[in-house]
C-alpha cells in the first residue's frame, strides 16, 4: 500500500479524521504558543506566577482559565503545555522507536546467540512493570524534563523490539528476501530495504498509539513529582497544582472546578485523539484485521 491509499483510505475513516483534527488544533496552539501566551521570562516553559495565595482565582479577564494555588496561569499552562506534551510524546517515541528498530531488527535478523542475549535483555525490563521502573529510574535521576524522558524511553524501547523483531522474523524468509539474498545483496542492504520497510508496519501503528500513552505517563510522573519541576507548563503539574481542590469549598463542590477541568481536559482530549489515529492507521495498514 503506497502513500496515496493510506491518505485517502485515512480521510475517509471518522477516527482518523476526528484524532486529526484534535491534533492539529493542539499543534496549532503548540507552534504559535509564543504569540498566543508571550513569555516575560528567559524560560518560556516556567508558568508566570501571579502571587502566593493558596486559594485559585476563578477564569477572568485576566487569567482565562484561572489560576491555581500559588497563582500559576492556566491559560498559559495549558498553552505551552501543549508545546511541552508535542516535545515529550515525540521525542520519548523517536529515541524509543530507533532503539527498538536497532535491537529488534539485529535480534530478528541475526538470530542465534545475538537474538537469546537481546531478548533477554529485553525480557529483563519487561519483568518490571513499566511505571515502576520509569518511577525508580526518574528519582535516580531527579527531578528534571530531560531525566523524565530518559526514564520513559527505557521502559518503552522493548515493546518496539519485539514487535520489530517479530516483523524482521516473519519477513526475512519470504520469496523476495531470499531472491535478493541469491542476487548476493549484502546482508545491510537486505535489511534496510527488503526486509524493514515490509515489518515496519505494526511498529507505526504502535508509535502513534503511544505518543497519547507517553503524555499520560509523563502527566502522571509530574504529578508524583518525579517528572518535570513546579511551575513547570506541564499538564501533569497542573494537574498536581489542583489536587487540593478537587472537593470544592464548604457547601460548593463545583467551586474549583477549573483547577482540574482545564488540565485534565486537554490531556483527555490529546489521548483520546492519538488513540483516534492510532487505531485508525492499524486498521488501515494491518492486513491481519481487515475483512476478507
Amino acid at each position: 500500500m503506497n502513500i496515496k491509499d493510506i491518505i485517502s483510505k485515512a480521510l475517509g475513516s471518522k477516527n482518523a479524521v476526528a484524532g486529526l483534527i484534535i491534533v492539529v488544533l493542539f499543534g496549532l496552539v503548540a507552534l504559535f504558543a509564543p504569540i498566543l501566551a508571550p513569555s516575560s521570562g528567559r524560560d518560556a516553559y516556567q508558568m508566570p506566577q501571579g502571587g502566593y495565595s493558596i486559594e485559585p482565582q476563578a477564569p477572568n479577564a485576566q487569567h482565562y482559565f484561572g489560576t491555581t494555588e500559588n497563582q500559576y496561569d492556566l491559560y498559559y499552562g495549558i498553552v505551552w503545555g501543549s508545546r511541552m506534551a508535542f516535545k515529550v510524546g515525540i521525542t520519548v517515541v523517536f529515541f524509543a522507536l530507533l532503539i527498538g528498530i536497532i535491537i529488534g531488527g539485529a535480534a530478528g535478523f541475526a538470530g542465534g546467540w545475538t537474538d537469546e542475549i537481546l531478548m533477554r535483555l529485553t525480557d529483563i525490563i519487561f519483568a518490571v512493570p513499566s511505571m515502576v521502573l520509569a518511577m525508580v529510574i526518574a528519582a535516580m535521576l531527579g527531578r528534571d524534563l530531560d531525566n523524565m524522558m530518559i526514564a520513559l524511553t527505557v521502559v518503552s524501547w522493548p515493546s518496539y523490539a519485539r514487535l520489530v523483531r517479530g516483523g524482521v522474523l516473519s519477513v526475512k524468509e519470504r520469496e523476495f528476501v531470499l531472491a535478493a539474498r541469491a542476487l548476493g545483496a549484502s546482508p545491510l542492504r537486505i535489511f534496510a530495504k527488503h526486509i524493514m520497510p515490509n515489518a515496519i508496519y505494526p511498529v507505526v501503528i504502535m508509535a502513534s498509539l503511544d505518543i497519547g500513552y507517553i503524555v499520560l505517563t509523563a502527566a502522571s510522573l509530574s504529578f508524583l513529582g518525579l517528572g518535570s519541576p513546579v511551575g513547570t507548563a506541564d499538564w501533569g503539574q497542573l494537574v498536581a497544582l489542583s489536587r487540593n481542590w478537587i472537593l470544592g469549598g464548604h457547601g460548593n463542590p463545583f467551586a474549583y472546578w477549573y483547577t482540574i477541568a482545564v488540565p485534565g481536559g486537554a490531556l483527555l482530549l490529546f489521548v483520546l485523539a492519538w488513540n483516534l489515529l492510532g487505531d485508525a492507521f492499524r486498521d488501515i495498514l494491518d492486513t491481519s484485521s481487515r475483512k476478507a
